[in-house]
């Protein structure tokens, strides 16, 4: 008999911090890609509210529903073997109130399993955070480039370029960090500040587009392997060409098919 893999926990996860090699933090959005994550040997699965830009066609995340997040996790939940698991929590989720905040994380826990919730902003997202913890759900912070601000921010742009807006970034992190949040991520900032703020903190920061100093980094599971034709972002490194693959596996099925090839005598019952 196999023995179960062992799970990373949250302490386990914010214990990293200097001690060990670089977290590595892939999102996973359903049953295949979340084998795939944990057979590639990922430390976390993140189930993104980004799967409405990769697999359901937005153009950002603001459409994406507490509902919708819960049924990509399920799926995910259900393959998670090892990695720590962690999902989102979609925008207007947690921006009322602690309590509407508690009710809808509780659904996240209760109805995925997963050890954690991630949401956005720093000072303004204190209270949420300290309510979660009250009620014994870890959070991760994420600040920086916010998707789920790009209508304030006017697009996916690069945060903390001035002394002010770099501050400001400070100053979040610091607050979460306060509040109790046990990693964040710091995505789109310039890699010296992301930098800064690793090493004044003492938990995991996670980076996107947030240079090489972070105590880990985090990709889109359909960018690392190249299954889309969008524009990827400059800090995305793409490790295959999975939808050029894709595309010519199925010219030759239909070829096959035209010419009468498929299915041959070995593919057929008798």
């Amino acid at each position: 008999m196999t023995a179960p893999a062992k799970r990373m926990t949250v302490p386990e996860f914010r214990a990293r911090k200097g001690n060990g090699p670089p977290l590595v933090v892939l999102t996973a959005y359903d049953l295949p890609s979340a084998q795939a994550a944990e057979e590639g040997g990922v430390d976390a699965l993140l189930v993104g509210d980004s799967v409405g830009n990769v697999l359901l066609g937005h153009t950002s995340t603001l459409t994406v529903t507490l509902d919708d997040v819960i049924h990509h996790a399920r799926a995910v939940g259900l393959a998670r073997k090892s990695a720590l698991f962690v999902v989102d929590m979609p925008w207007m989720t947690y921006h009322l109130g602690p309590q509407d905040a508690l009710r809808n994380a509780a659904r996240v826990v209760r109805e995925t399993g997963a050890d954690a919730v991630k949401l956005e902003g720093g000072v303004k997202r204190v209270g949420a955070i300290r309510a979660l913890l009250d009620a014994e759900i870890p959070v991760m912070g994420h600040v920086g480039l916010t998707p789920q601000s790009v209508l304030r921010m006017g697009g996916y742009r690069v945060q903390g370029r001035d002394a002010q807006a770099a501050q400001a970034i400070r100053d979040d992190a610091r607050a979460i960090v306060e509040a109790g949040v046990f990693a964040m991520v710091l995505e789109g900032v310039p890699a010296d500040l992301a930098a800064e703020i690793t090493r004044e903190v003492d938990l995991p920061t996670i980076g996107i587009g947030a240079g090489s100093a972070c105590d880990g980094q985090v990709l889109v599971f359909h960018d690392l392997l190249g299954m889309t034709t969008a524009p990827t972002p400059r800090f995305v490194r793409r490790y295959a060409e999975v939808y050029a693959s894709q595309v010519e596996a199925i010219r030759r099925f239909c070829s096959d098919v035209r010419e009468r090839t498929f299915p041959s005598d070995r593919e057929t019952y008798r």
